[in-house]
């Protein structure tokens, strides 16, 4: 099929440094092109996927995230051109959808964030507004949070375990990979870390006002040369900081809905430690791959207990359930199924528009359209 995906239009595909969305991105556009469609990606500046069309959306990019103006004009730049898709795999925010599902082709929209309040209002409504919108959780904890949100599907996000590298040994400390806010818990890691007695080393996205302040205000302080501050790493240089890690550190405050970089951490070798928030507990398999608890104060006793786990499982679960090949099969069956319901669809319609007592021919199973078809040959014939 001839399938359009549609990036976010804040960082290219695949991203430089930081950008989870622009990462699964780039491997869902390479997985479905290796699985024999025809993709064009829509994404910003600086993009390229092997194999997969590009068309430059938006011409600049925007210098912040979330500017909901700046992806709604680039949305209708590009609305025409996607009608002329079989399917589009949308990336777009809440607003952004209502825009994708307007060019009338059938949309399978990936909600990334959390679905609460306003954001799941306006995905029930461009549910019942459309057929074409078929909403896709990356999580059963994100799917579970919305009841009410029509999902069709869960499909996990994937990473691509190959080109990660694997540690068998333990580093030399821990470590934390995020934003630069506070759900994302760099502060309660650095807690983890004194009272544990290790070395912490920090990484993370700090670009954004929001994110410079509280660093200045909550972190810096507490820097020295047991808590040591890295900056933000490109992908090669955040590979090789999670391999020789003891732990990834992950104590957030708030319900993610997936966390790419436990999947990361993992395919490395590296266990995570984590609290029982949000998808968590889906990702990482305690007591395998890593731990699981409740609050930030439960993991300190399980820094000792880091040598309990085989850093050969963290990558072999990565590679069952997260790979990148696991998440472009998932897709390329939903995306498939869609496509049929939307021909079903069309079928039904059709026969009624031919009015009462008419059906269509091609309702009848194959064997028996054959015979029938054979017969009006047969008839024409005799006929003649």
């Amino acid at each position: 099929m001839r399938i359009a995906i549609v990036a976010p239009p804040w960082i290219p595909i695949p991203p430089p440094a930081y950008g989870g969305v622009e990462q699964v991105v780039a491997l869902q556009a390479e997985g479905l092109t290796g699985l024999g469609h025809d993709v064009t990606l829509f994404a910003p500046p600086g993009s390229f996927v092997p194999g997969v069309h590009f068309r430059e959306s938006p011409t600049e990019v925007p210098d912040q995230i979330g500017q909901n103006g700046v992806e709604v004009r680039r949305l209708n730049a590009i609305v025409d051109e996607l009608a002329t898709f079989d399917v589009v795999l949308d990336h777009s925010s809440p607003e952004g959808l209502a825009r994708v599902a307007s060019a009338g082709r059938p949309v399978v929209h990936v909600v990334h964030g959390p679905v609460t309040g306003a954001c799941a209002r306006q995905y029930r409504s461009a549910a019942s507004r459309s057929r074409n919108v078929h909403l896709v959780a990356i999580s059963d904890a994100q799917r579970r949070s919305a009841p009410s949100v029509p999902f069709v599907a869960v499909c996990h996000n994937g990473i691509d375990v190959d080109a990660i590298p694997f540690r068998p040994d333990r580093g030399g400390y821990l470590a934390f990979l995020g934003r630069m806010c506070p759900e994302k818990g760099p502060s309660e890691a650095i807690a983890i870390a004194r009272i544990t007695g290790r070395k912490l080393l920090i990484a993370a996205k700090c670009r954004e006002e929001a994110e410079q302040s509280y660093f200045d205000r909550e972190i810096r302080p507490q820097l020295d040369n047991d808590v040591i501050w890295m900056g933000e790493l490109d992908r090669h240089e955040k590979y090789d900081f999670l391999a020789n890690a003891d732990a990834l550190l992950f104590p957030i405050s708030w319900d993610e809905p997936f966390g790419l970089v436990m999947a990361e951490a993992m395919a490395t070798g590296t266990p995570v430690l984590a609290t029982a928030r949000g998808a968590v507990p889906e990702v990482v398999r305690d007591g395998l791959t890593g731990f699981v608890r409740s609050n930030p104060a439960d993991l300190v006793p399980l820094v000792s207990r880091l040598d309990e786990i085989d850093r050969t499982e963290c990558r072999r679960w990565v590679q069952e359930h997260f790979s990148s090949h696991a998440m472009s099969t998932r897709y390329d069956r939903l995306i498939s199924r869609v496509s049929d319901e939307l021909v079903r669809g069309q079928r039904v319609r059709d026969a009624a528009t031919q009015g009462p007592g008419r059906r269509l021919v091609s309702a009848a199973p194959a064997g028996a359209l054959s015979a029938r078809i054979a017969a009006a040959r047969t008839t024409l014939a005799i006929d003649g």
